[in-house]
């Protein structure tokens, strides 16, 4: 079992590295746009809630014209 587990080490840390930074640059604009839309319900859940970008993927998606028409 720890052979297993050994052997899928130098696959798993890379994942894991990937995931971290794609998680943190699609929290940071999902953020970012929140602050700027006066959302805090959306901000807060997205600083919260670990979803791997997706609940800042949706934020922007459902919230795509209002952010852009406010510039």
């Amino acid at each position: 079992m720890a052979e297993q587990i050994y052997s899928w080490l130098p696959w798993l840390i890379p994942v894991i590295v990937i995931l971290a930074i794609w998680d943190t640059v699609w929290k940071l604009i999902g953020m970012w746009r929140a602050g700027r839309n006066n959302h805090l319900a959306w901000f807060i859940c997205i600083f919260i809630f670990n979803t791997i970008g997706i609940l800042p993927i949706i934020y922007i998606l459902l919230h795509k014209k209002k952010s852009e028409g406010t510039n």
